[in-house]
């Protein structure tokens, strides 16, 4: 399924390469069912370096730590986007050292048309 250039061009805005979108999320921005099916996985959080700490929501606390999350990495999502805007993602992953890198590049790829 394509996305409007609007919805995409949303989507993407919202990316940063650090975030886990969860499922309810994705629905919530439009993001087609099938893209989820393919891109949703379980990801295990690590106690070692705090980048690789998975944080969600909490009332009490504010953020709490937790060992595992179902969910669509963004920076994944921006990939996704950008080949379905017909950005050439795997040169630009090839070039980035990062996943907020991919997803800056590929914001700016679409930006310079």
């Amino acid at each position: 399924m394509k996305l409007s250039p609007d919805v995409a061009l949303a989507l993407l805005d919202e990316c940063t390469g650090d975030d886990l979108w969860s499922v309810e999320h994705c629905l919530q921005r439009r993001v087609p069912q099938s893209w989820i099916d393919e891109l949703a996985d379980a990801y295990e959080t690590s106690y070692r370096v705090s980048s690789q700490t998975i944080y969600v929501p909490d009332p009490q606390t504010g953020r709490r730590i937790v060992n595992q999350y179902y969910g669509v990495r963004d920076v994944d999502l921006a990939k996704r986007i950008g080949l379905d805007l017909g950005i050439d993602v795997e040169a630009i992953e090839a070039a980035c050292l990062s996943r907020q890198a991919i997803v800056r590049m590929i914001k700016e790829a679409i930006m310079d048309g």
